[in-house]
């Protein structure tokens, strides 16, 4: 005889109790392992999140942002010419405008 979708859903609900329990106690050991090695080499959380070899970044003046390059008069859009083209612009561009249309 065929399990009824009743017990199906609470084997189902068994099944994802052990899941969890099973990642809680991996989880559980591997931050015990990464503490004793982090004890026994004497590490810092911020050893952790630097290149080795590498000095960490000063926390000194936030990045600046990127020049505008091009602008849309009829708009005010405006683009850096870094990343994805920004929409406003291939429309244009499909259009038959150039980007030197656009050249601040």
């Amino acid at each position: 005889m065929a399990p009824t979708i009743q017990q199906l859903i609470e084997q189902k609900a068994a099944l994802e109790r052990q899941i969890a329990a099973a990642q809680h106690t991996m989880r559980a050991d591997a931050i015990a392992k990464a503490r004793a090695l982090m004890t026994e080499y004497g590490l810092t959380t911020e050893d952790l999140v630097t290149s080795p070899g590498r000095a960490p970044k000063p926390a000194g003046e936030p990045r600046k942002s990127a020049a505008v390059k091009y602008r849309d008069s009829a708009t005010g859009n405006t683009w850096t010419g870094r990343g994805i083209k920004p929409r406003w612009l291939s429309v244009a561009l499909e259009a038959g405008q150039t980007l030197a249309d656009f050249t601040i």
